[in-house]
């Protein structure tokens, strides 16, 4: 994290500000040196440095004091270290009163330093990490922290808003990486359950007889290694919510569990005999058309009537490329500190770059991306060149149109593949086409698609 941290040295005897910037270069730390109080200054006004080192005793008018003065005029959180040959308990009070967090006199002793610097830094550090996640506790999981431009973003927010004061089943589709947990915590955080227990489980990451004893707990003794009574995820969210991701995954008995559960709120423990009560909200979520998944006889039609009391559909990134750079840059803020990396801006190539990909794994794979880039990145700013893996990974469009498809193929097949994504919801299929509903029943109807 050093790296990401810079000083200034300021002090009129060269031979000393250069011997301390060196020892802190060798600790790790970004550097820069100031010759007197006003060059200290015009340099603070042009960068934000972590720690000030200010010699007390400088020529040309301005001493050490007034220095500090001027420079946490410009930056009140600034870390200002007051050295001087002269120690008096006169100056120092007058430092201290100032604001300097410390004071030391010359000669100084490379360990001492080392170790007055290691101790603001972790302070820093510490209190960096403290506004991020208060910022996470207060904005990540509430129905406006959703980041994104898009209209149809926007009514799914505001749907977040309006049901999530209810107890009904939610059902959340989008393709993998969308953000359907994002989405199902903002329900959840937005209505009176937001203080009771809002607990995921991943119904893809487990094997039946695991997924089962996940879900609704064991008694002691009902299989080999169950050597104590366990909880479910049903239990722990009692009174909150439990989301099941990837519910288009679970195994047929598993379904039938479920559907008790969702029709009489109880269960049983594996192994057991005491029916266990719960208030649970379910949402679920699931990236496979759940529709064709009864169509084809591989999921129950009456859990799947229980859990798409209200459903919403989350569209795809290429979808909603306008939300590209605002995710973008809400990356790199928080990945700049959990790297220790300054980088602050992104290039305009670099950009369309990002706004060209397809993004087959969604929001989650531009987080990535830009993670990727920035561990790589050498300047200050995400370039072309650091997204050079994109066209590797095959990330870009790459489809192309084929030879002699007509006007009206192409419209037919665009058609055809927006009513597949929405699962036949001609509302929003009209909405992503941007035509109206009835232009879209007249074009299903002109081209003999099947809904």
């Amino acid at each position: 994290m050093k790296t990401h941290w810079q000083i200034l040295v300021v002090d009129d005897e060269e031979v000393m500000c250069e011997s301390l910037a060196a020892w802190l270069r060798e600790d790790g730390y970004l550097v820069d040196t100031a010759a007197s109080g006003r060059e200290a200054v015009e340099k603070a006004r042009e960068r934000d440095y972590a720690i000030y080192f200010v010699d007390l005793k400088m020529p040309g008018g301005m001493d050490g004091i007034e220095t500090m003065m001027q420079i946490r005029r410009l930056h009140p959180e600034a870390s200002i270290i007051i050295i001087t040959a002269y120690a008096t308990v006169d100056t120092a009070i007058t430092a201290m009163k100032e604001g300097a967090q410390e004071y030391i006199v010359k000669p100084c002793n490379p360990e001492e330093i080392s170790l007055l610097v290691n101790r603001i830094i972790k302070v820093k550090n510490l209190q960096r990490e403290n506004t991020i996640l208060r910022k996470k506790l207060t904005r990540q999981y509430s129905v406006h922290d959703v980041i994104s431009k898009n209209p149809r973003m926007h009514e799914i927010l505001q749907l977040a808003r309006e049901i999530s004061g209810l107890r009904s089943t939610v059902l959340i589709q989008g393709e993998s990486g969308t953000g359907k947990e994002m989405v199902a915590r903002a329900i959840h955080n937005s209505g009176d359950r937001a203080s009771k227990p809002f607990v995921a489980v991943s119904c893809a990451a487990l094997a039946e007889t695991l997924l089962e004893s996940e879900l609704f707990g064991h008694e002691k003794g009902a299989f080999t290694g169950a050597s104590q009574q366990k909880r479910g995820k049903f239990e722990m969210a009692d009174g909150g919510t439990i989301f099941l991701d990837e519910i288009g995954d679970i195994s047929p008995k598993l379904q039938v569990d479920l559907l008790r559960v969702l029709q009489e709120r109880c269960f049983y423990r594996v192994g057991g005999s005491e029916e266990v009560r719960v208030d649970v909200r379910v949402i679920a979520a699931t990236h496979v058309n759940l529709q064709q998944a009864v169509a084809e006889g591989k999921f129950r039609d009456d859990l799947f009537y229980r859990l798409n009391v209200i459903e919403i559909r989350i569209p795809p990134l290429r979808e909603r490329r306008e939300d590209v750079p605002l995710l973008a840059s809400h990356f790199m803020e928080r990945l700049s500190h959990e790297l220790g990396k300054d980088i602050g801006d992104i290039s305009e190539n670099a950009l369309k770059l990002l706004m060209d990909c397809n993004w087959p794994g969604n929001v989650r794979e531009l987080e990535n991306a830009v993670e990727r880039a920035m561990v790589t990145c050498r300047g200050p700013e995400l370039t072309a060149d650091d997204f050079a893996f994109l066209a590797q990974s095959g990330a870009q469009k790459s489809w192309a149109v084929p030879a002699g498809m007509t006007l009206s193929d192409m419209e037919k097949l665009v058609i055809t593949a927006t009513l597949e994504r929405t699962g036949g919801n001609i509302k929003e299929s009209a909405a992503v086409l941007g035509i109206d509903r009835s232009t879209l029943y007249e074009k299903i109807k002109r081209y003999e698609i099947p809904r």
